[in-house]
């Protein structure tokens, strides 16, 4: 306050200097302010605002006040001693096993690679952010079933920088499993910014935390066979072109690779990518056909079944969620260290991207009569024309590559795959109101 003295010194002579009785001042003393008016009227206003100023203004930023806080970030949600579990969590059972963030752990590919890894010995620590897309409930049955296997699952956003940041700190990341993403295509319609949020600038920056991380993790990540869009040849190999997106998603997952692709030339990470071909399977997502073809046969609702052009068979490469985990594991296994350290590259890093399917396309009229037989209900068809929403109506992959360097072979058919999804659902739903079907 100090400074305030010279502002005020042209009061002097009308405030005591002593207490005691106060006396009339001379008058000269009010001539003196009669003959300033403006310039007291602005002291007043300069005071005023000062005095302001220091009242809203924020006490000074204490040594811990400018280490990262999560608690000044909206990290609500996080418990107190979420960093304890997260540690205990990524403790592997042996000094040979990896440590390793698994991003979207509550989704369905997610949940299987998680409960693989921790299963088979590995550190495992969950980030998902359980956003609507589709049923939390169901998201959230996953993440009680891994918190039983004692992997934690951390409830946060991959654009959460501070997050992430603060996550890299405290867990020495080995391996980085990232599948959160923005899925399914014909969603994109009507919501296309969440595909730019989550797969393009979420993707970003968990490279950026990967960036900057020492040691730097590898990372393998779920790219998609999207992302061979309109792409005529098949089976679609790693060699195509993969120019021709046929929705914003497959574009979004396109973007994916060559961001990958930059992150790998400029910082040294080791990044794989893998293009998954229509996986099934247990803890599925509800917005896949075979799921909802399960539930509206079920429920004796009318199942829609779409043709391609001069009623062309629509078919998928429909591959088990089992055999898509193995991928996913080989790849971790074989996923050579990233060569940065700190955001610097000291040389060449290992690039990659693979197809895991099933390399046996089935029609989507096949998939149905498996079901109507496992269900023991016929079902209600109706055959339209495809809509031009960004699906593709042929999908085959070819497994070659990832065969020869991954050692990845799918052993399951559909009905075999399809009969333990659909145990799966009846016993998942059973405990519920039928309704729910």
């Amino acid at each position: 306050m100090t400074q305030l003295k010279p502002i005020l010194s042209h009061l002097d002579p009308i405030i005591p200097s002593s207490t005691g009785k106060f006396k009339s001042p001379p008058p000269y003393a009010f001539h003196r302010l009669r003959f300033h008016p403006r310039l007291t009227l602005w002291s007043f206003l300069f005071l005023f605002f000062l005095l302001l100023f220091v009242i809203c203004s924020p006490p000074a930023a204490s040594p811990a006040g400018k280490r990262r806080s999560l608690q000044t970030t909206g990290h609500s949600r996080l418990p107190a001693n979420w960093e304890a579990k997260a540690r205990n969590s990524a403790r592997p059972v042996s000094k040979s096993g990896l440590t390793v963030l698994v991003t979207g752990a509550a989704g369905f590919v997610g949940t299987h690679a998680a409960l693989a890894l921790k299963n088979r010995g590995d550190g495992v620590v969950g980030l998902d952010n359980f956003n609507t897309y589709y049923e939390t409930g169901l998201k959230k049955a996953r993440k009680t079933l891994l918190d039983r296997q004692g992997v934690y699952i951390i409830d946060g956003d991959i654009n959460d920088a501070v997050l992430l940041g603060k996550l890299f700190e405290i867990v020495r990341f080995s391996h980085v499993m990232h599948l959160a993403a923005q899925a399914g295509v014909r969603y994109a319609m009507q919501n296309p910014g969440s595909y730019i949020h989550s797969n393009v600038n979420g993707f970003v920056t968990l490279l950026e935390a990967c960036k900057n991380s020492n040691p730097q993790p590898a990372i393998v990540w779920a790219s998609s066979s999207s992302v061979y869009g309109l792409n005529s040849k098949v089976p679609f190999s790693e060699k195509d072109r993969t120019d021709q997106p046929a929705s914003l998603y497959a574009a979004t997952k396109k973007a994916g690779e060559e961001i990958a692709h930059s992150y790998n030339h400029i910082y040294g990470l080791s990044i794989t990518g893998l293009r998954f071909f229509t996986v099934y399977g247990p803890w599925g997502r509800p917005d896949m056909a075979y799921y909802f073809f399960t539930k509206d046969i079920l429920r004796g609702k009318e199942i829609k079944i779409f043709e391609g052009a001069d009623h062309a068979t629509v078919a998928r490469d429909f591959t088990y969620i089992d055999d898509v985990v193995k991928g996913c594991l080989s790849a971790l296994d074989t996923a050579k260290k990233s060569t940065g350290s700190g955001g610097k590259k000291a040389g060449p890093a290992q690039l990659r991207v693979y197809n895991l399917g099933n390399t046996s396309p089935v029609p989507v009229s096949k998939l149905v009569s498996i079901l109507e037989k496992l269900l023991k209900v016929k079902a209600k068809k109706k055959l339209l024309p495809m809509p031009r929403n960004g699906d593709v109506v042929f999908t085959h992959a070819n497994i070659t590559l990832a065969r020869k360097e991954l050692g990845y072979k799918p052993t399951t058919d559909l009905e075999t795959g399809l009969k333990k999804f659909v145990k799966w659902y009846i016993s998942y739903y059973g405990s519920k109101k039928k309704s729910a079907w």
